[in-house]
């Protein structure tokens, strides 16, 4: 398919509420090439997950996938490719983790983020079917992340300390191994 242009941090449509998709528009052979393009877009970015905010597209469908050889997340679990649409989250454990996060959004820079450590999330897959999910761990602050660009939230807007926000190179360099 095609790699889409992925818009950064300081873009307006990034601080949007995503709109939901119908069943017809899931099924559609437009949204059909979007899901695609922007599986593509992702791993040819190197991420771990992609909202259509991130390219532009107001529309509440986001792609998460952890592969065995993520470059960016090394020590991640992996996961299966997952096409989320009209997600619904539900946090189930409230005790607080934290991972040092990065955004194709907000490329070149980490910050260190406690969020729920367990959540349910109901969703459309890509043939409109329901599904739900439990996540935990570094999976559960995975959707979250990528869940919070349907609702005009990146990452950095969770950030408590400003000491640990850090350019990937100080990062590797300095706080990689905490």
């Amino acid at each position: 398919m095609a790699i889409r242009e992925v818009i950064r941090m300081g873009h307006p449509l990034l601080r949007q509420i995503a709109t939901p998709l119908s069943t017809e528009e899931i099924q559609s052979s437009e949204v059909q090439s979007l899901i695609k393009d922007m599986i593509d877009t992702m791993r040819e970015e190197g991420g771990i997950g992609i909202a259509a905010p991130q390219i532009a597209i107001p529309k509440q469908l986001t792609i998460i996938e952890i592969p065995t050889d993520s470059e960016r997340y090394p020590d991640a679990p992996s996961s299966e490719l997952m096409v989320i649409i009209n997600p619904e989250i539900k946090v189930l454990d409230k005790t607080l983790q934290g991972f040092w996060e990065g955004c194709l959004s907000v490329p070149q820079l980490r910050g260190y983020v406690e969020r729920p450590r367990k959540v349910q999330v109901d969703y459309l897959d890509e043939f409109a079917n329901p599904q739900t999910i439990i996540a935990e761990g570094f999976l559960a602050t995975v959707f979250q992340h990528e869940l919070d660009h349907l609702f005009g939230v990146l990452y950095v807007d969770h950030l408590k300390d400003s000491k640990k926000f850090s350019f990937l190179e100080e990062f590797d360099q300095f706080w990689a191994d905490e």
